[in-house]
Formats: C-alpha cells, sequence, structure tokens
C-alpha cells in the first residue's frame, strides 16, 4: 500500500487490532440473524510524511451511509464544546450577519446551530442522510454530498464563499485527504481561515487510546503530517491550539497559501517542536504501541472473566464507536458484558456490530442493577459519572479500561 497522501511505499505498522467490522454499522435483530462484514483493521505509518493510517479495505460511502448512527448532540460536554468554539471564532475573526460559515461533517447541526441562533450565514456539508435530515430538522442549510474539489468548486461557482470552514472530526475520516484539503483552499474566501480539530496521534500513543481506531478513521494525526499535506494543497496553518477533547486534540487554523493575512503563531513552532522531542518524526516512537494496545486487552478481559467467576453482573454505558474497537479485540461478548446503554434512539434496540451485544435505554440499569458499568466512552469520564452517580443506590461501581483498568465508586 501506498501512503494516501504523498505516495510513498508504506512498511512500517503502528498497530495490528485484528479484523472487526465497521465501528458504526449497528445490527438490527433482523440483520443478526445474518453474517457481517470483518475487515482488517491495521495502522500504518509513512516514513516520509509520517501520517499514520488504516489500510485500504473499505469505502467511505459503505461507512457513512443513510443509516449512520453517530449523532453529535446527544453529549452535553460536546455541545459546551461547540457553543466556546463559536463564540470564540466569532469575536476573534469578527463574524457577524454579512460573514458566511460554512462547516464541514455538520452531522446533526449541533456546532453549526450556533452561528446560526446568532444571525451569521451559516452552510453544512453532511454526506449522511440521517443526520443531514436532523440539521434540517433545527432549520440549517445543508448540502447532502462528501466534502471535496467538485463540491468546492460548485459552491464557489454558485457565489458561495466561506470567511470561516469548521472541519472538526472530520479530516481522520476521508480517505481521499489530499482532494478533501484541496476543496478548503478553493471555497475559502481570500482572507477566510478553516480551522480543523482531530485527535492527537501524540497523545494517543501516550495515553494507549488504541480504541479511538476504527475503519471510519482512515488518518491518525500529528501536526508534523498536517503541514506536510496542507503545504501540499493550496493550505498554510499559521496557529494550533491543543484541547481535552477526544482524550486530547489539536485545533489547527489555517489559511490559504496565497494569502497570508494572518501572522503564524508561536504555537506552531512550539507543538512542532513538542512533537520533534517526543521522537514523532522517527519510527521508534511507533514501535511500543502493539504490546501497550495488548496490555490494556489483556488485563481488561481479565477483570470481565474474574467478575464473573465472582458472579458479579457487568453491563457498559455508551454504544460508542471507540467501545466497539475495544470489545472486538477483545473478543468480548455478551456472557461477558450482558449489555449497553445508550441515549441515542437511534441506537436503542439495536446490537454492537462484532460483539453483538444489545443496546438499551438508561432505564435498564435501574432495572438490572449491575455490579459494575464499564465506561467505554472514556473521554467522557466526569459527565459520565455524574449522569449515572445513581448507581451507588445500589453498590455499582465505575470502570474504565483505557489508559488502564480502574475501578471506583460512584
Amino acid at each position: 500500500m501506498k501512503c494516501r497522501h504523498c505516495g510513498e511505499l508504506l512498511s512500517e505498522t503502528l498497530i495490528d487490532l485484528g479484523s472487526a467490522p465497521p465501528s458504526n454499522a449497528y445490527l438490527t435483530a433482523a440483520t443478526l440473524k445474518h453474517p457481517e462484514t470483518w475487515f482488517p483493521l491495521t495502522v500504518l505509518v509513512c516514513s516520509r510524511c509520517r501520517l499514520a493510517q488504516t489500510e485500504d479495505f473499505s469505502r467511505a460511502d459503505e461507512l457513512f451511509d443513510a443509516d449512520y448512527a453517530y449523532f453529535s448532540g446527544f453529549s452535553a460536554s460536546w455541545l459546551a464544546h461547540c457553543e466556546r468554539y463559536a463564540d470564540e471564532m466569532i469575536a476573534r475573526f469578527d463574524l457577524d450577519a454579512s460573514s458566511s460559515v460554512i462547516e464541514v461533517a455538520a452531522n446533526d447541526g449541533s456546532l453549526l446551530g450556533f452561528f446560526h441562533d446568532k444571525g451569521i450565514r451559516s452552510l453544512g456539508v453532511e454526506p449522511t442522510t440521517s443526520t443531514a435530515a436532523a440539521a434540517r430538522v433545527r432549520g440549517l442549510d445543508i448540502v447532502e454530498a462528501f466534502f471535496g474539489v467538485a463540491l468546492a468548486q460548485s459552491l464557489v461557482s454558485s457565489g458561495v464563499r466561506a470567511d470561516l470552514i469548521a472541519a472538526n472530526n472530520v479530516l481522520a475520516h476521508v480517505p481521499e485527504i489530499n482532494d478533501f484539503v484541496a476543496g478548503f483552499a478553493i471555497l475559502l474566501a481570500e482572507q477566510g481561515v478553516a480551522t480543523f480539530e482531530f485527535p492527537h496521534l501524540l497523545n494517543l500513543v501516550r495515553q494507549r487510546q488504541f480504541d479511538t481506531i476504527y475503519h471510519e478513521h482512515y488518518s491518525y494525526l500529528s501536526l508534523i503530517a498536517v503541514d506536510h499535506l496542507f503545504e501540499a494543497n493550496g493550505l498554510r496553518v499559521f496557529d494550533v491550539q491543543l484541547l481535552p477533547t477526544h482524550g486530547g486534540s489539536l485545533r489547527v487554523f489555517a489559511q490559504r497559501a496565497d494569502s497570508g493575512a494572518h501572522a503564524v503563531s508561536y504555537e506552531v513552532a512550539r507543538v512542532r517542536a513538542m512533537e520533534i522531542e517526543a521522537g514523532m518524526d522517527r519510527p521508534e516512537f511507533y514501535r511500543q504501541f502493539q504490546s501497550a494496545a495488548e496490555d490494556v486487552k489483556d488485563t481488561f478481559l481479565t477483570f470481565l472473566l474474574e467478575a464473573r467467576r465472582a458472579g458479579k453482573t457487568v453491563a457498559a454505558y455508551g454504544a460508542a464507536a471507540k467501545g466497539n474497537t475495544l470489545l472486538n479485540f477483545a473478543g468480548v461478548r455478551p456472557d461477558l458484558l450482558s449489555f449497553v446503554v445508550d441515549r441515542n434512539p437511534h441506537k436503542q434496540g439495536k446490537f454492537l456490530p462484532g460483539s453483538r451485544i444489545p443496546i438499551l435505554a438508561e432505564q435498564a440499569l435501574r432495572e438490572a442493577r449491575p455490579d459494575y458499568l464499564v465506561l467505554l466512552p472514556w473521554n467522557l469520564r466526569e459527565e459520565l459519572a455524574v449522569q449515572l452517580s445513581y448507581i451507588g443506590e445500589w453498590g455499582g461501581r465505575f470502570v474504565i479500561a483505557i489508559p488502564s483498568l480502574k475501578v471506583f465508586d460512584a
């Protein structure tokens, strides 16, 4: 396989997680009776541009289909993050009713809605029918398509230019990454700004966050890799922020390479130096990740087996993609983890892909009163510990598996 960005032949492996079905391909009672499609799940690292990327086995239109079940608006902490983002961007770049904001991968409109509600012209680009429909219910204008050069050119020809393009947690999701990034350079106004948020590969490796690896994530990103990617496709990074979201993310600010409207901040050099100091420009940095993931898997599986032997019941919260990676890598099935609850009604009544664990409404916790509740979206640990503190009424305890196993009281 060759690098999706620079074409270099890939020979360095970050991790091999065996095989798994797509993490958002939830099963229904009907599809439960049929075989699932599993794909190898291996991440390779380019020795030239340092882009970490999954092997080519699945297509984007198969992963992000009409029944796509991830809706961003079900997390209170994420909604608060989106509102802060909107307020900060409006203040920093003097956005008003004459400005144009576009969100690429708008999902259900949770972020774009904050701009729309302030009277700023807003347009969302979202390829999945289910979430695009939810965004339209909020009164948002949505183009239902995958983003790239062709769509950017079409929008520009219709008179659309963006003063701000938001691309939160989407850069990792695109297989044709050069075409995707080049579209931003076309669509931005002369002094426009594009922001990209994505989990930081540095944290992913250091904190053993291998469960954020799944087929919908084609790339795993560092500033080193993004610099290469943007420079080759008409963008230039002028600022970067470290964020706590998703276990540690980067927010990268970019402008058109022919603009120069925004001075390059010191933070760009600082974060790049931090990555180099950590060794992200060298293969040795990536080689210990496989054993770290296997240690997490073994420890978690041992906990579940010992709980069953002791007659304890275990359930989970959050039918999230990251949880599916963990459960399938560890080979967990309903005999070890009886059910998972989730607030998203689009997931309730379905089954997790691969593990086939049933997804129930939150009321099931009060009815079953499990001894342990595994918080699969560990990045929302604080929010969920408050939301679900009532499990302490029957002596229930919380469990997280990453970066290491922790059992703690409600």
